[in-house]
């Protein structure tokens, strides 16, 4: 295909997107964003329609393909080189609240000197930083020198006062959505992480290693312990961590749960296994809707206890036991288990280390058990044939010449997965590495249930017992 043609193409999918988006978002009386604004939850609400959704990702997409066609080469390759420069400046503007004291100083902007004065940092040094990330249009000089906030800079506003914050910087997430706190999670040990991943990957002894030890965090960190054994010595740090997690889980659908099955079809008394459930915070949404099911939620010991304040404080006559199981061991032959859920877990293993979990879990298992994992599924960046018929195996896919996943749109799993990489040397999984991993311990996978207007982000496979 011709530049020509293919930058047509673009330009037809660009101009026939945002023409049906302004349309759609009219009929439904929803606001399209705006980049000098900060963000606010009904900024987004056009993405909960998903006809609005998907014309934002295809202008989005073609977009970003026109900016790879008509930019130069090596200034695009430097996007991705200067990375590290990016994510420093970044956590730089971070940690010294730029984002807190501008937001106080409305759209009209502050002077870099009066930044500086409130958050003790060298003017001329931290203009820097917030010049250059302006350039993405996370923040913006208003004028010389003056800078403001953008919808995209204010996703790191804590919401609280910048004077509380400086003076307490401890307790900056203390209390907050919890976006700000998963960033400053990834710029800190993440971030750290990733200056080792070469070094890991081109020694002998870890290049080709499953042990959870292996990771680019051992290098960085210097240590054979896990992250966390690092949070266990570090409250600061697992607190900030712990807070991140919540924040995605308040990016999560609320309802996801309930969709990753048909749990209506099970007969009461049926047996849901949570392997490695936590407190039980999934199962919590299944038990409410679906009481005559028997949840069983299984983790080690710390996180049972907690389970138990949790379950009698939101749900005491639920139909639930609390059962403490390491899920590299032989299952409980208690009970006839209708369902096995594992929701992220496979992703914080290597394959080997999946490998024990599942073949656990097999040996449990009768004809009629069904394992549903919740997990992310990366897609391919090209066509996917689908030749395996698994129904919800494909994902949606753009239209041509944009790439088939949406690129950079849908960089978010992507980004996950180096994460496992860095923190765990584990990793999230595409469907047909899923499959075969599950084939090869006694699983075959028969469906996948995709979240409503997410072709990545938490979807449910499911898979059946077979002979191997």
């Amino acid at each position: 295909m011709s530049t020509n043609t293919t930058l047509r193409q673009l330009l037809v999918i660009l101009n026939d997107s945002v023409a049906a988006l302004e349309e759609r978002a009219r009929s439904l009386g929803l606001p399209l964003p705006d980049l000098n604004n900060p963000f606010s939850p009904p900024s987004e609400a056009f993405r909960g329609d998903p006809a609005c959704a998907e014309a934002a990702s295809r202008i989005s997409a073609a977009a970003l393909h026109l900016e790879a066609i008509f930019t130069p080469p090596q200034v695009s390759l430097y996007h991705v080189v200067a990375g590290h420069f990016k994510s420093a400046a970044l956590q730089v503007c971070l940690e010294s609240h730029v984002t807190e004291i501008l937001r106080e100083a409305g759209p009209q902007g502050l002077h870099i000197n009066d930044i500086a004065a409130k958050n003790g940092q060298d003017p001329l040094k931290l203009a820097r930083f917030i010049r250059y990330l302006a350039v993405q249009h996370i923040y913006r000089e208003v004028s010389l020198n003056v800078f403001a906030n953008t919808r995209i800079s204010s996703m790191m506003d804590t919401l609280k006062s910048s004077a509380e914050i400086i003076a307490n910087p401890d307790l900056k997430h203390d209390g907050t959505p919890g976006l700000a706190a998963l960033a400053s999670h990834h710029l800190d040990e993440a971030f750290k992480a990733s200056a080792y991943a070469w070094d890991t990957l081109a020694n002998p002894k870890t290049v080709k290693s499953d042990e959870p030890n292996a990771s680019p965090f051992n290098r960085a960190f210097n240590t054979q312990g896990s992250l966390w054994d690092l949070y266990a010595r570090d409250e600061r740090r697992q607190r900030r961590f712990n807070i991140g997690m919540q924040g995605i889980q308040s990016l999560q659908p609320a309802d996801a749960i309930l969709k990753s099955y048909e749990w209506a079809t099970l007969s009461p008394g049926s047996t849901i296994v949570d392997v490695g459930g936590g407190v039980g915070t999934s199962s919590l949404v299944i038990a409410k809707n679906f009481p005559e099911l028997h949840i069983v939620v299984q983790d080690l010991d710390g996180p049972i206890s907690d389970a138990r304040e949790l379950w009698a404080k939101e749900l005491p006559n639920a139909n639930i036991t609390l059962e403490v199981q390491d899920f590299f061991k032989l299952q409980p032959r208690d009970h006839t288990v209708s369902i096995f859920l594992l929701k992220q877990i496979m992703h914080d293993w290597s394959d080997s280390y999946c490998v024990k979990i599942l073949t656990q879990l097999r040996s449990a298992a009768s004809a009629n058990t069904k394992l549903i994992l919740v997990e992310s599924i990366i897609p391919f960046a090209c066509h996917d044939s689908g030749e395996d018929s698994v129904p919800g195996a494909v994902p949606h896919e753009a239209p041509e010449p944009l790439l088939a996943n949406y690129g950079a749109v849908n960089e978010m799993a992507y980004s996950m997965d180096i994460g496992m990489f860095l923190h765990f040397n584990s990793q999230e999984r595409t469907i047909r590495h899923m499959q075969d991993l599950l084939l090869s311990t006694g699983w075959k996978v028969v469906k996948v249930r995709r979240q409503d207007g997410d072709s990545t982000f938490l979807q449910a496979v499911e898979a059946v017992p077979v002979e191997v």
